[in-house]
């Protein structure tokens, strides 16, 4: 009697569990008397996209003639974006900036147009003869607004408004410090001009001007 007891609660326990853990599946002939089984459900259509007209992507909170030259530069150039050319430009402003400092002719090459190159060439070329040395740093870039944009044929320009802190030192060919200070940074602000063949594949812009701003 005890062990027919056990066996019962044994049972009852594992049947409550297979209640739970495995609910049988209906087939084709487990419906209810006078019910037609459900039709299978129909593959769902594959809608094809309509092809939209290319639209320059929105560009707004420029003056107007700005905001005209950067709607231009789009449409001429699908792979322009304003943000993305503005963080480049801060990058390139950093990378020439240092590379003039240290007298990097290779890098200035790659970044600058013939004219602005030279015309950094020549600095380097005076400083290295009177045997100065700069120690200059670039702190920050406090702000980076473009200033004008224009497209002219298949080239696209742009300048840049930087204001920035800059700490600078020179030493004379003995290492003496004869202008600035390191602990002290000063404002500096400059226009930067951009530009680009716009039916170019590749995707670098080059400074072709500088101004004070």
């Amino acid at each position: 009697m005890i062990a027919a007891f056990l066996g019962l609660r044994l049972y009852s326990v594992l049947g409550r569990r297979a209640e739970h853990e495995e609910e049988p599946v209906p087939t084709r002939f487990d419906q209810p008397e006078g019910k037609a089984p459900p039709r299978p459900a129909a593959p769902p259509r594959q809608v094809q996209p309509v092809p939209q007209p290319y639209r320059p992507r929105e560009i707004g909170g420029y003056p107007f003639a700005i905001e005209q030259g950067l709607r231009a530069i789009s449409a001429a150039d699908r792979r322009f974006d304003v943000s993305t050319f503005l963080e480049g430009a801060k990058g390139a402003y950093g990378m020439i900036l240092e590379a003039f400092w240290r007298g990097d002719r290779g890098l200035l090459r790659d970044l600058c147009d013939s004219d602005v190159y030279e015309g950094f060439l020549a600095a380097i070329d005076a400083r290295e003869a009177a045997g100065e040395q700069l120690e200059n740093r670039l702190v920050r870039i406090e702000e980076a607004v473009i200033d004008s944009a224009d497209l002219d044929g298949q080239i696209a320009r742009i300048a840049v408004r930087f204001t920035a802190d800059v700490a600078t030192i020179t030493r004379d060919k003995d290492g003496n410090v004869i202008a600035g200070s390191l602990d002290d940074a000063v404002e500096s602000r400059d226009i930067w001009t951009f530009s680009r063949d716009v039916t170019s594949t590749g995707p670098d812009w080059l400074l072709d001007e500088t101004d004070e701003g």
